[in-house]
């Protein structure tokens, strides 16, 4: 296979969680409509990014009925599909930011737990402590599906560049990144980063975040995108909620791969 279609739904998130799922459903059957076979939704899809909020939202697998719908739809759909990211309450009864990856089938391929959590304190900005009421995945998730191999990170985790070479060297050709950025570091980093990690692993990347909502505490920036192995933005969303779609081609990865060879080249005895 050379390349397919991916989808982001740039969704706008709001208290209700039954009209979160909703939307998301509608989104996810407007992606495959225009063509998508790999559909990737944002963080903290079904509620409000508060902290102290993820508790009462939060679900377990495989009863939760946002987690439900994911994998009804990419069965229905025959879409691979990356649910953004949910508040999980795991078997210990801890809450992770989760992301669930069903294929074609509605069938589970893996679970992303976020391993970095966001608590950050920027002066005249952003200050949020997910670590409140979260708890830290403590694993590097790299799904191997019927497109190509897909690692999986979630928005904070996208600052650590080892996570990413690491999904790269374990043979990510795609690396996709739910995200909720601010209007503080969204405008100064987001395309940015997903740009950098692009080039650095000469991969493709998937940035999906949610849509601003201006009532809500927490304003997402948006900005969904698409990049390629060359850092070149195929596909960019502004700050409303939309549905974009853009080209994955495999070709262009073995191109970039080919002429800048980084990943053969590398020296690991030099880094441990």
């Amino acid at each position: 296979m050379s390349g397919f279609t991916v989808g982001i739904c740039q969704l706008g998130v709001v208290a209700d969680k039954n009209a979160n799922i909703l939307k998301a459903q509608q989104m996810i059957a407007e992606a495959a409509k225009r063509g998508s076979r790999l559909v990737v939704l944002p963080e903290m899809f079904n509620c409000p990014y508060q902290s102290e909020l993820f508790p009462q939202y939060a679900e377990t697998y495989p009863d939760g009925p946002t987690i439900a719908m994911l994998a009804e739809c990419a069965e229905k759909h025959k879409v691979i599909l990356i649910g953004g990211s949910i508040p999980e309450r795991g078997e210990s009864g801890n809450i992770y930011n989760t992301s669930f990856i069903f294929n074609e089938w509605g069938e589970l391929l893996g679970r992303h737990r976020k391993v970095h959590l966001f608590d950050v304190a920027i002066k005249s900005g952003t200050i949020f402590q997910e670590s409140r009421t979260l708890a830290g995945g403590n694993s590097v998730t790299l799904v191997e599906t019927s497109l190509g191999n897909i690692g999986v990170g979630i928005c904070y985790d996208v600052r650590f560049p080892e996570l990413a070479r690491t999904m790269a060297l374990k043979g990510a050709e795609i690396l996709v990144y739910p995200g909720a950025f601010g209007p503080v570091t969204g405008p100064a980093h987001w395309e940015l980063l997903m740009r950098a990690r692009a080039v650095d692993n000469q991969v493709y990347i998937i940035g999906a975040a949610p849509a601003l909502n201006a009532a809500a505490e927490y304003k997402a920036y948006g900005h969904s995108l698409v990049v390629d192995p060359w850092a070149r933005v195929l596909a960019i969303a502004n700050e409303e909620e939309t549905v974009i779609t853009s080209k994955i081609d495999f070709r262009t990865l073995e191109r970039v791969r080919d002429e800048l060879p980084l990943l053969r080249h590398r020296k690991p005895e030099l880094y441990r």
